[in-house]
């Protein structure tokens, strides 16, 4: 069955189904990604139709934006809350349920989450954690990472490159995969590594749905490029959405 489409992306706000969507995919043996809709996502499906062909093309899609869930509550007259990506990751690696492939970041990265989150879920030590070369999404070997992780025989791929990178290395690998879900999740694995200097917003932050703000304070640059862009482009997706 063909998934909502709110502001022409592909969202799904419903936790249960997403969950649901997830299992099930894996259960039958079959592939697909996930992409974390928030601010910068968004706004790059505005002013990249390529990039918002990808993301409709995923398996189920969460809105872990907080103002695109309050915009989407406005325009289509009913109550929705986000599913926030970092929440998701931890949740999945706390079921011990499924076989997980950690791809992306950096070495000290990786070495950081998989040293924090065996202590989680012991069958972590047994998993793989592989960094990918620096390269143009275009000039990877999609051919060589998916035999890697074909052979690995994953449930759950998790992908770390930033969008809007992660979101198109999924979409090229995805047919050279054998069979598994990834998520493309960028700066969540910094989160609970322990290794970087990037963190989770504290809770305060989280509560008032300001996690940008804590960013913008801590990645002055990056995040500003982001939300200047996310300034310019808002005001455009609401004015189309008024017109239809």
């Amino acid at each position: 069955m063909e998934q909502q489409k709110y502001f022409n992306v592909k969202l799904e706000f419903d936790k249960e189904k997403v969950d649901s969507i997830i299992e099930e995919t894996i259960i039958n043996g079959e592939k697909g990604y996930v992409c974390s809709v928030e601010g910068n996502v968004f706004a790059n499906t505005y002013s990249n139709p390529k990039y918002l062909n990808i993301i409709n093309n995923s398996l189920v899609n969460i809105c872990d934006g907080s103002s695109i869930a309050f915009l989407a509550s406005i325009f289509y007259k009913e109550k929705f809350s986000r599913y926030i990506g970092a929440d998701l990751f931890l949740a999945y690696i706390k079921q011990k349920k499924y076989r997980y492939f950690f791809l992306g970041n950096t070495p000290e990265c990786l070495c950081g989450l998989r040293k924090n989150f065996i202590k989680l879920n012991p069958a972590i030590s047994q998993m793989s954690f592989e960094t990918l070369p620096f390269e143009k999404v275009e000039n990877f070997n999609y051919q060589a990472i998916a035999n890697m992780i074909n052979q690995d025989n994953p449930d759950i791929i998790w992908v770390s490159l930033g969008a809007p990178k992660q979101e198109e290395f999924m979409y090229r690998i995805l047919p050279y995969l054998n069979r598994g879900v990834m998520f493309g999740f960028g700066a969540i694995f910094d989160y609970y590594s322990g290794a970087n200097k990037i963190k989770r917003a504290p809770k305060i932050f989280l509560n008032l749905k300001i996690e940008w703000v804590y960013r913008l304070i801590k990645e002055p640059r990056k995040q500003g490029k982001r939300i200047s862009n996310i300034i310019k482009v808002f005001p455009k997706i609401i004015m189309k959405e008024k017109r239809k």
